[in-house]
């Protein structure tokens, strides 16, 4: 055997200052060598390098992670389609249509369903490790399991039981707040306290518990956490790697940690409420939770786990509020601005109603018949679109053709809502308030092909029928009992963004703030009480 003398010893060789430095300067050469030549075949070689867009876009999702981040992605859609034309590559493997037969083929129910799946942008939106809820589900089996589970609560019959408690109570406590404003002479801000009502209308009706927004201020706080909620998840389902990797905690942390605070807030709602559930105390209840509770799947007999409640709960608080309250400022901000119109509006609901109490969703077709008060709330919508920027869809079939394009399987693809509410193909004067164009026999006023404030197809918005029975009932009864004129205050609802100059001429816009659903200020209004219909 060898034995090495006691003295033996191997020195540790030290890299001498000038290989670190050469270390250093060939992993930066390389790394640059690399970001180089996946940009050049990214702006010259990609399958997608002839259709038009910013270089920076081609190269790196970063473009449009940073509009988002800015709050004006959907402006930037339209500035794109401007400059560029009907289709535009806005991200290295993403392309933008502002065509109404691209919406109905990468949506509708016909292509929408063979061709495209929803992108990986919606892995940034889980509220469950692991859990998908309806919003972010891609797989399409998946999806229709649980929509068709979820569909128990949204049918005309349940939606009818839940109205006088769920939708009723806190329209009254709404227009109450509207009441005392004119015994103290203050105005009201209506991008606030339409929260305050739609957070509460939810809360009952997918809990059985309103949030009680409307009569105090313990609760207002929610209304915050999800709009910081549905941020973090656009940032990041932008710029997946945010989220893959749990960037957005040091990137963004007052955001991301706001985000969690409402997913635990939501898991604590669903909890209390199925524990209700549990010890047999909601036999009177017809909430939303009701019918996930109970209900089966036609196809396989499965019911909602407690994970999936949970998942479930989350984006119900999400869409089934903060898109109401922002048509629901919408349509007041164009009223308010319009005040002719708000005259005929307020015709049409005397002429129909004798007292205020009759303005209901459950009591007959009167307010179904209310077509200008329907025209003015779509109107209002097309302008204002409660989801704004691109419901982003994967295409899993190669080379299918969008208007003649030529799409790569692989390749992200979409349509821009606000951008094609203000095509003037579709829409002419765009950015102008007319709801008459909704009610004209001349159909080239508006082409319901290019309209989807709700999104269509199989992924539509479920609640859509809800939502505009909501709006009917608290814009008729506040135009039937009072009347309003805006308080001028400055960044409230008025042409706004970073020197966009919206209709390019003098037409009002609403403002909105693109966090994947739209935020909103204002307007602000003061009332005055109206007389009783003689």
């Amino acid at each position: 055997m060898l034995t090495l003398p006691a003295n033996f010893y191997v020195p540790l060789a030290i890299p001498s200052a000038g290989s670190i430095a050469n270390f250093f300067l060939l992993l930066v050469t390389g790394l640059l060598s690399y970001v180089a030549v996946v940009a050049f075949y990214r702006i010259y070689l990609h399958p997608l390098s002839s259709i038009p867009g910013p270089t920076l876009a081609k190269v790196t999702s970063l473009y449009t992670t940073y509009y988002a981040y800015r709050g004006d992605r959907f402006l930037n859609f339209y500035r794109l389609h401007k400059k560029y034309g009907p289709v535009v590559r806005f991200g290295p493997h993403h392309v933008s249509f502002n065509s109404a037969t691209a919406m109905q083929q990468i949506y509708g129910h016909g292509s929408g369903g063979r061709h495209f799946r929803k992108s990986d942008f919606y892995k940034a939106f889980p509220a469950v490790k692991g859990v998908h809820n309806t919003h972010n589900s891609i797989d399409k089996l998946e999806h229709g399991r649980k929509r068709r589970v979820l569909a128990h609560a949204f049918g005309e019959k349940a939606l009818n039981a839940m109205e006088i408690d769920g939708v009723l109570t806190h329209v009254r406590e709404f227009l109450g707040i509207v009441d005392k404003s004119v015994d103290e002479k203050r105005a009201v801000d209506i991008g606030e306290a339409s929260n305050w009502l739609s957070f509460d209308v939810m809360g009952e009706l997918c809990f059985g518990k309103s949030f009680g927004m409307l009569v105090g201020e313990g609760q207002r706080f929610v209304s915050k956490m999800i709009e910081m909620a549905a941020t973090n998840h656009y940032i990041c389902g932008n710029f997946l790697i945010f989220h893959t990797m749990k960037l957005s905690k040091f990137l963004f942390p007052e955001i991301a940690k706001t985000r969690w605070r409402f997913i635990l807030h939501s898991r604590e709602c669903a909890n209390e409420r199925m524990k209700l559930h549990e010890a047999g105390l909601d036999a009177d209840k017809r909430d939303f939770f009701h019918y996930l509770l109970n209900a089966e799947d036609s196809e396989t007999g499965s019911k909602f786990s407690k994970l999936e409640l949970w998942g479930e709960a989350n984006v119900l608080m999400i869409a089934g509020s903060d898109t109401t309250a922002t048509a629901l400022s919408a349509t007041l901000f164009y009223l308010v601005k319009h005040p002719e119109i708000l005259d005929e509006l307020r015709k049409e609901l005397r002429a129909k109603f004798s007292d205020i109490e009759d303005i209901a969703m459950a009591k007959g077709p009167a307010l179904g018949q209310c077509q200008l008060l329907q025209a003015c709330i779509k109107e209002a919508m097309r302008l204002a679109p409660p989801v704004p920027g691109v419901l982003p869809r994967e295409c899993v079939s190669d080379n299918v053709k969008i208007d003649g394009i030529s799409i790569p399987q692989g390749t992200v693809v979409g349509v821009p809502t606000w951008t094609i509410h203000h095509n003037p193909q579709y829409f002419p004067d765009p950015f102008t308030f007319n709801p008459y164009r909704w009610l004209s026999t001349d159909k080239s006023l508006c082409d319901q092909n290019a309209y989807a404030p709700f999104s269509i197809g199989s992924r539509a918005c479920i609640g859509r029928e809800m939502a505009m029975g909501e709006l009917r009932v608290t814009i008729g009864r506040l135009v039937f009992g009072w009347d309003f004129k805006e308080v001028p205050t400055e960044g409230k609802g008025e042409l706004w963004h970073r020197g966009f100059k919206g209709g390019e001429g003098n037409e009002p816009e609403f403002r909105l703030v693109d966090g994947f659903t739209s935020r909103k200020e204002g307007p602000v209004l003061r009332f005055e009480r109206l007389l009783p219909v003689a």
